[in-house]
């Protein structure tokens, strides 16, 4: 949205709860002026709660977090006060939709996960862990139960945790990070797509899902994780430029697969990827306009592997620490 001159809005809506924010606080003040003379409005100031999300805003650093919605999932799954575990979910864990094991309650968990789902939005940390039970919705089952349980104890123990977002970057840079876990579903053998942007230092998206056709190797399958994040990156350089009027240059996705990179920079390669759909092509569209660059980062250092399998405790709560996810307690 367009105000006088260059000024700039962007306007979030669900019903009749808004959120606004622009290039000027003028620009904002005459907004907010504009709609209370048509609608019968109440301006309740800077953000605080929104949708189940507690903001905090400081002089240098914006908090989000949903520690009571979590309180009160946990509370719902009957294991308040449970003993808390380090990991959501245990590395290696596999799970069928053919499992054997006596069923559960389907509206429980239907309930429970559905919920886990919504704390997603501020818990990046747990969007693996969500979709991998999201799996067994139709028919679960006590070992599927058990693996949501190990979810909640991890979410009862962090609570407060939360994405911080810092002031202190003169001019800082979109950067996106995609990674796959190549035929991990044990059932139908599909990969997992997982991505993360980061805008400066601060995670601003992030997803982690299962793609919906099977690849037939490690290279498919981060060629295809990669065009998904290209397509939100370059969403999200849209966003950034209407909302600070500056187009930027192309986004960085860092991928830690060398030959999905050729795949994306060499058309050469075209007769060996005929098999893949069309639309996955898309990336190498966004590579030859500029408007994405691939580059190659180290496994080690790649965001997005939290967001593709369960890691390992200590691997986990860096990641974690990367992604810039805190205590808020206060």
């Amino acid at each position: 949205m367009r105000c006088n001159g260059d000024e700039r809005l962007l306007l979030g809506v669900y019903v009749d709860d808004l959120v606004v924010t622009g290039s000027s606080l003028e620009a904002i003040a005459q907004f907010k002026h504009q709609m209370q003379s048509v609608f019968s409005m109440s301006d309740l100031g800077l953000l605080s709660y929104y949708l189940g999300i507690e903001v905090h805003q400081g002089d240098d650093v914006i908090t989000l977090k949903q520690a009571s919605y979590a309180a009160k999932i946990v509370d719902k799954a009957g294991l308040k006060g449970c003993n808390p575990v380090h990991v959501p979910m245990e590395p290696r864990l596999k799970l069928s939709k053919e499992s054997t094991s006596p069923p559960v309650d389907r509206k429980l968990y239907r309930s429970i996960v559905g919920s886990l789902r919504y704390l997603v939005h501020s818990r990046p940390d747990i969007s693996f862990a969500v979709g991998f039970v999201s799996r067994f919705m139709e028919a679960p089952t006590t070992e599927h139960w058990a693996a949501v349980k190990q979810l909640l104890r991890y979410v009862a123990g962090t609570l407060n945790y939360g994405c911080r977002y810092k002031k202190g970057e003169p001019k800082p840079q979109l950067v996106g990070y995609s990674d796959a876990d190549f035929a991990g579903d044990v059932d139908d053998r599909k990969s997992t797509s997982g991505m993360v942007f980061v805008f400066g230092k601060s995670v601003i998206s992030w997803q982690s899902q299962k793609q919906k056709v099977i690849a037939l190797s490690s290279c498919e399958a981060e060629y295809m994780a990669a065009t998904t994040a290209a397509c939100t990156g370059v969403w999200l350089r849209r966003m950034l430029c209407d909302l600070l009027g500056d187009p930027g240059s192309a986004t960085p996705l860092l991928i830690d697969n060398k030959s999905a990179i050729q795949l994306c920079k060499n058309p050469v390669f075209h007769d060996r990827t005929k098999h893949i759909e069309t639309r996955f092509h898309f990336i190498r569209e966004c590579v030859q306009d500029g408007r994405i660059v691939v580059d190659y980062i180290h496994t080690g250092e790649q965001l997005a592997d939290i967001m593709t399998k369960a890691l390992p405790r200590v691997k986990f709560q860096e990641l974690r620490e990367k992604l810039g996810m805190i205590d808020i307690s206060s």
